[in-house]
């Protein structure tokens, strides 16, 4: 048995939803699944769930949605039509519009993109339509996953097959959403609680890239990936899957398939707990993230001050300043955090650093960014770090931070925002061969 989920783009016209129907129906597994709303399609240049939002925005101020809501309208009933559905949208897009009129929570109306997309799907397929909230359930606005799988097993049984919207559940009689791309979470929880043969999570890429084509052309695509290189790459900005939806497979050891709706025959990227398949590049990925600011700390002896660490960690935790990354020698530190963070605090913190730790002295430096540099083949595999370093030499980038985690499957290195581009390049070329 297979759970499958279909993005926004795969739903966001009658022409995308006849790729899925073919999808689903060719292969027999396929019993349960799981829906976005719409994207942006050939006739919608807006993603349902943000005309929703706005629909809601301008309700709650007492002002006119008409004309938001005629365009969500429109793209639900260009679907039925053209797909020759006998599923009453009229109705159904009133008693939402309704509802949005009558003041529903800001969670209810983004859901019913969801909601109504499913019901859609279900029609056109011929499979049962089962509602998220009866599955999925929220305890204090967190997920329950206990629940919620108790839940899935029993009502489930009573279906054969079954499309279900994704993004939401229900806490206490309330809808209740995940946060944005949520559908992947709704998916992997209900895949988990069935102890499925695969999770497919199809969208509009096919896969995993092992960096960002605006900046390298035609990159490698990943064939295999472990969860804790999904994680890696994913805290860096490698966004294909929502990160939540890695958890209740993980536990279970259920691989996920990342695949493209526009291209099915394409093996896509199969996710795993483990894998024992050497990549022959080494690296797995490369990716980064800009906009942050380092500030450097030198005292004596830190090292031999107990509570310096403490107190350093203190001083950020207190503003709610989040730290990425930490580096420290034995007489100096650097702490980078994300100019977001920072850039309002700087004075307040530098100032606030130098009471409360007696600093002998202290700098910041602003456009940093940060590069991963993954692969589950670093931990046995000699001179890698050599070869990163020195590709990056070879274009001129200075380094101004290096850290290596624990699982040794990771490098950050910091560098000047100026060079991030050239860096990333430098790092693909040294490890792949372009196209």
């Amino acid at each position: 048995m297979k759970v499958a989920k279909f993005g926004g783009s795969s739903l966001a016209d009658a022409g995308q939803l006849k790729k899925v129907k073919d999808i689903i129906l060719e292969d027999y597994d396929r019993k349960y699944i799981v829906v976005s709303a719409p994207g942006k399609g050939l006739n919608n240049n807006h993603k349902v769930t943000d005309l929703l939002a706005m629909c809601h925005q301008l309700s709650d101020h007492e002002l006119n949605f008409n004309e938001v809501y005629r365009i969500i309208e429109d793209v639900y009933k260009n679907i039925v039509n053209d797909l020759g559905l006998e599923i009453d949208i009229d109705t159904i897009l009133a008693e939402v519009k309704e509802e949005i009129t009558s003041g529903a929570t800001y969670d209810f109306v983004i859901s019913r993109g969801e909601f109504i997309s499913a019901q859609v799907l279900a029609s056109y397929i011929g499979y049962d339509f089962v509602d998220a909230k009866d599955l999925i359930t929220f305890t204090n606005g967190v997920l329950d996953l206990e629940k919620s799988q108790e839940n899935i097993k029993k009502i489930l049984s009573n279906h054969d097959r079954a499309v279900i919207p994704g993004f939401y559940g229900e806490e206490d009689g309330n809808v209740v959403t995940f946060s944005r791309g949520g559908s992947d979470v709704t998916g992997s929880v209900i895949a988990a609680a069935l102890d499925c043969q695969m999770y497919e999570n199809f969208t509009d890429v096919s896969g995993f890239l092992v960096t960002d084509p605006r900046i390298v052309k035609n990159p490698c695509p990943i064939s295999t990936i472990t969860y804790k290189e999904l994680r890696e790459l994913s805290y860096m900005g490698a966004n294909v899957l929502h990160e939540e939806a890695i958890f209740p497979l993980r536990d279970k050891n259920i691989p996920i398939n990342i695949k493209n709706t526009n291209a099915p025959d394409l093996p896509g990227t199969l996710i795993l707990s483990t894998c024992d398949i050497k990549n022959k590049n080494i690296l797995t990925g490369i990716t980064g993230k800009k906009d942050f600011t380092s500030i450097t700390l030198e005292k004596v002896n830190m090292n031999s001050e107990k509570d310096f660490f403490r107190k350093l960690t203190t001083v950020f935790e207190s503003n709610d300043i989040s730290i990425e990354h930490m580096p420290s020698s034995i007489d100096s530190v650097s702490v980078l955090v994300a100019d977001s963070f920072i850039t309002p605090k700087l004075n307040k913190v530098l100032e606030e650093l130098k009471i409360y730790l007696n600093v002998d002295s202290i700098s910041w430096e602003r456009d940093i960014s940060l590069i991963a540099v993954v692969g589950r083949g670093m931990i046995n595999e000699k001179g890698v770090s050599s070869r990163v370093f020195t590709a990056l030499a070879k274009e001129g980038v200075n380094i101004k931070m290096i850290s290596q985690g624990s699982s040794e499957i990771n490098i950050i290195i910091g560098v000047e925002t100026q060079d991030f581009e050239k860096a990333i390049h430098s790092i693909y070329r040294e490890f792949y061969k372009e196209d």
